[in-house]
């Protein structure tokens, strides 16, 4: 056998390898149980490894804990880019950001907020109400390191930007605590050395105080300077580990405010609002039928990635929104949709209250449409003639109907058109939705139809498409979660993995709106 043959039949074999451990998902512990990695940051502890024990409780998954500095943290998995760790939980989502920036990790899911302040001993009697007092000679302080610890680079990141006598708060506080105190890599190192009075005051996070191990002996002390937003815990899927869908429901079961959350708050964080847990969550989406082309194949993916089901509904908008209004307190259980994208803007206002802020994601332009080869109809004013059989919107039921009847009103066509449906043999057909568009001009049952491109695009073989030179021939599709949704994070997530689909969009005929930073422009963010 020559060298050729040996090493095609061992990559053969190593591919086979990498199927077969693909298939096996997460690894199992000695009792036969799954198992999760998940490296957290060292200060979160207490709370992270009790929702991990309840946890295996219900679901037997084991989720084995590494911790350390939020930064150190980020730093092994830079230089460890195939372990098989699963999850990364940092003490600011600064670290779980940086870790999606650098494709270690694709979503990320916000837990609590916590603030710096100093920690002090119960029995302490130094007066402390400004970082001046900090800076005094008789005091010795514990800091975490700016380049091990989210702590350390919290406090940095603010006290940098209060410039002093030709310098900044934070070069005065790093050159009392390198000659007379201490840096160390976590929190809880930090608070131990003020604990065992080795030091006099150190800068911790609030909820830091709030563990068991320190709530008997330290007290916190809030300082203005450090009175900024709050930072915000966060947890990361890593783009290692081998079961995504496993490592997703275990983070929704820690940031769900009925689970993880609690022990969150327990512990003196400041949780976001969070979903409701469900081990199988399902979310109801109300769907513009002209976004079915450029969503469907996504929504896929999301479900099979999540493990959730996605009830989506496309329809003509007018149908959709008419539904709402029948469900009573808007209750997701009785079938108000989570998520709503509409066919275009016209739609979304008329149900504007019951959603958050909502983001334009895409265009798309309204054409006529003629079987293919036909030349009767060439512009807006043809299909006014005698004997030239129309497909037009319904507006009451569907957005392009709607829009077919502005862009005819801006060009004083409208009135003549519903004249021409009123008169004896002449046809004017209006339809529902804009799917049902299309098919009466292939079956030659009309000679000419306004359409959403996207609908013509795909039928170019039959038809030809006739573009209309107006400024009101486009729809606009915004995302929106409703308000009274229990699953807003999830639908962010959604929200996040649409904003991702350029292409798919553009290959579908829309002209795409989002931009890079889109992603952080979900419908309206975690309030702090």
């Amino acid at each position: 056998m020559n060298t050729l043959w040996v090493l095609l039949l061992g990559a053969i074999g190593l591919i086979a390898f990498l199927v077969l451990m693909l298939k096996q998902g997460p690894p199992k512990t000695n009792s036969g149980k799954q198992q999760l990695v998940m490296h957290c940051a060292a200060g979160l502890r207490v709370p992270v490894e009790e929702i991990v024990a309840e946890y295996e409780k219900e679901y037997g998954v084991v989720v084995e804990l590494q911790f350390g500095g939020s930064n150190t943290l980020l730093n092994q998995l830079q230089v460890n880019h195939f372990s098989d760790a699963d999850l990364y939980l940092a003490a600011d989502d600064f670290y779980t950001d940086k870790a999606v920036e650098l494709e270690l990790a694709a979503e990320t899911l916000p837990i609590a907020h916590q603030r710096p302040v100093v920690a002090v001993r119960k029995d302490s009697k130094k007066v402390i109400e400004t970082i001046e007092d900090l800076l005094q000679d008789d005091m010795s302080i514990a800091l975490g390191s700016p380049d091990q610890a989210a702590i350390g680079k919290a406090i940095r990141k603010q006290l940098e930007a209060i410039e002093i006598d030709g310098t900044n708060r934070w070069a005065q506080l790093e050159k009392l605590v390198t000659d007379k105190g201490v840096f160390k890599p976590t929190v809880n190192e930090i608070a131990n050395d003020v604990k065992l009075g080795a030091v006099d005051a150190a800068l911790v996070w609030d909820s830091t105080v709030m563990m068991p191990k320190y709530r008997d002996e330290l007290k916190a002390i809030p300082l203005p300077e450090l009175d900024s937003d709050p930072n915000l815990i966060s947890i990361a899927v890593l783009n290692s580990t081998t079961d995504p869908t496993a490592a997703l429901k275990f983070a929704r079961y820690l940031t769900a405010r009925d689970k993880g959350l609690t022990i969150f708050e327990k512990y003196g964080t400041r949780p976001v609002e969070g979903d409701v847990w469900a081990e199988s969550p399902e979310i109801s989406f109300f769907c513009g039928a002209v976004n079915r082309r450029a969503v469907e194949k996504l929504l896929d993916e999301f479900q099979a990635r999540e493990g959730i089901r996605i009830n989506t509904k496309y329809n003509g908008c007018g149908i959709l929104t008419s539904e709402m209004k029948t469900i009573e307190n808007q209750s997701t259980d009785q079938g108000f949709p989570d998520v709503y994208m509409a066919c275009d803007r016209y739609y979304l206002d008329n149900v504007r209250d019951w959603f958050q802020d909502d983001i334009d994601v895409s265009d798309v332009e309204l054409v006529i449409v003629v079987p293919k080869g036909s030349k009767s109809v060439s512009s807006l004013a043809d299909l006014i003639k005698p004997g030239i059989r129309v497909a037009l919107g319904q507006p009451e039921q569907c957005t392009i109907g709607a829009l077919t009847r502005r862009m005819l009103e801006s060009e004083g066509l409208y009135q003549k058109i519903k004249e021409k449906q009123a008169t004896e043999g002449e046809v004017v057909v209006e339809k529902i939705s804009s799917a049902l568009l299309i098919p009466d001009v292939v079956a030659g049952h009309v000679d000419a139809s306004i359409a959403y491109i996207t609908d013509a695009l795909p039928n170019t073989k039959d038809v030809d498409i006739i573009r209309v030179e107006t400024t009101q021939n486009v729809a606009v599709q915004p995302f929106s979660i409703a308000r009274s949704s229990d699953h807003k994070y999830l639908s962010r997530r959604l929200f996040k993995k649409i904003a991702e689909a350029e292409k798919d969009f553009e290959s579908a005929g829309f002209n795409f709106r989002l931009d890079n930073g889109s992603q952080k422009q979900q419908p309206e963010s975690d309030a702090l």
